[in-house]
C-alpha cells in the first residue's frame, strides 16, 4: 500500500488516508472511506482541490473485503454480518441463542499480523440483535497471502463461533428432600423458574419427591417421557458424588455420569449425567440462589441442544470464580 496526494477529480475509487473535517470540526468523511463521485462533489463544495489517499499494490486486498471474507468463514448459525467503518465487520445475533467459541482456533487466528477477532465468552446466552463478535483488519489493506492463510485455517478447522438458536427449550424439574419433596419445591421454585426463563427456556413439567432411590428414579422416568431439553434435580441436600441417592437412582435408569465436580465457584458439586441425549443436572445450593453460579454457564448450551462434555466442564476453571 502506498499513500499519495491526488487532485480531487482523479480520486474516485481511492481510499482516504485520514479523516476530513469541516472548518467547524464536524467530521465530513472518515479515514478509510472509499471516495465516490458524490463525495468528490461534496469535497469540491467545501473548497478542497487535493486529497490524501491510499492505493493498493499488487498482492493486497482492501480492508472491507478482507474482514467480510473472514466473517463469512468464521461463523455459523443465527448470525448476520454487518460491515462497519474502518475495516471492521460485526456479527449480530438474529435470534436468541447460545454462543460457542473455539478458543484454540480463535487464538491461532489472532496470532496473525493482519486480522484480529473479538467475541463474547463461550456458552453465553445472547438476545436477538446483540453483537457476538467483531473482526478488524490492519488499516486499509491486508496482504493477500496472509488473508489466504487465515481462510485456509478456517476452511480446515471449521467455524470459530457458533450461534445456536434457543427454541422450544422445555425443561423438567424434580424437587427432592429427604423428608418431603414439597419442601424443596417451596424453597426453590421461584428462583428455578426465573433462571430457566432468563435463558430462553420454559418450565415444561415439575415434580416433587422424597429423596430415595425409588422415588427419584420413578420421577425422573416420568420427566424423561416429556422429552425435555434438560432435567434439573433441585435437592435440599449436597451430593457426595455419583454414589449418593440421586447418582444411584440415575444409574438404575441407565444414565451415565458425564462429570462430577466443576471448577466453578459457586457450583463445585455439580453432577452432570445423560440419559441418551437428555442432560440431567444436580447442583446443590445453586437452585436456591439468584447469584451467578455454574448453572449460568451450562444451561444456555443445553437449551440450545448442545451436548456439553465433561472435558468442556473441566475447562471452565479459567474464569470459573464467579464472585
Amino acid at each position: 500500500m502506498r499513500a499519495l496526494t491526488l487532485d480531487i477529480q482523479q480520486s474516485a475509487g481511492r481510499i482516504l488516508c485520514c479523516t476530513i473535517f469541516r472548518p467547524g470540526g464536524r467530521k465530513l468523511l472518515a479515514k478509510g472511506h472509499v471516495l465516490s463521485d458524490e463525495d468528490i462533489r461534496l469535497l469540491q463544495g467545501e473548497g478542497m482541490r487535493q486529497v490524501w489517499v491510499t492505493e493498493l499494490e499488487e498482492g493486497e486486498i482492501g480492508e472491507d473485503e478482507a474482514v467480510m471474507s473472514v466473517a463469512e468463514a468464521m461463523c455459523c448459525g443465527c448470525v448476520e454480518i454487518r460491515l462497519a467503518a474502518g475495516g471492521r465487520a460485526n456479527l449480530v445475533a438474529t435470534s436468541d441463542c447460545c454462543v460457542l467459541v473455539d478458543d484454540d482456533l480463535l487464538r491461532q487466528i489472532n496470532c496473525t499480523s493482519s486480522i484480529v477477532i473479538a467475541t463474547v465468552s463461550s456458552y453465553r446466552h445472547v438476545k436477538a440483535g446483540e453483537r457476538v463478535a467483531t473482526i478488524k483488519s490492519a488499516p486499509f489493506a491486508v496482504a493477500q497471502a496472509q488473508l489466504e492463510a487465515v481462510l485456509s485455517i478456517l476452511q480446515e478447522r471449521g467455524a470459530i463461533l457458533q450461534a445456536r438458536p434457543i427454541a422450544e427449550a422445555g425443561v423438567g424439574v424434580l424437587y427432592t428432600d429427604p423428608v418431603h419433596g414439597e419442601r424443596a419445591r417451596t424453597l426453590f421454585e421461584n428462583v428455578v423458574r426465573t433462571r430457566i426463563e432468563r435463558f430462553g427456556g420454559h418450565l415444561r413439567y415439575a415434580l416433587s419427591a422424597v429423596e430415595d432411590e425409588e422415588n427419584v428414579a420413578r420421577s425422573v422416568q416420568h420427566l424423561l417421557r416429556t422429552k425435555p431439553a434438560a432435567i434439573l434435580i433441585a435437592s435440599t441436600t449436597a451430593p457426595a458424588g455419583p454414589e449418593d441417592v440421586v447418582g444411584r437412582a440415575l444409574a438404575g435408569l441407565g444414565a451415565n455420569v458425564e462429570r462430577f465436580l466443576a471448577p466453578v465457584e459457586p457450583g463445585n458439586l455439580m453432577m452432570l449425567s445423560y440419559k441418551d441425549d437428555t442432560p440431567i443436572v444436580s447442583a446443590p445450593c445453586c437452585f436456591r440462589s439468584t447469584k451467578p453460579n455454574v448453572l449460568d454457564l451450562i444451561l444456555p448450551p443445553m437449551f440450545a441442544k448442545y451436548r456439553i462434555s465433561g472435558w468442556e466442564i473441566a475447562c471452565l476453571g479459567h474464569g470459573g470464580l464467579l464472585n
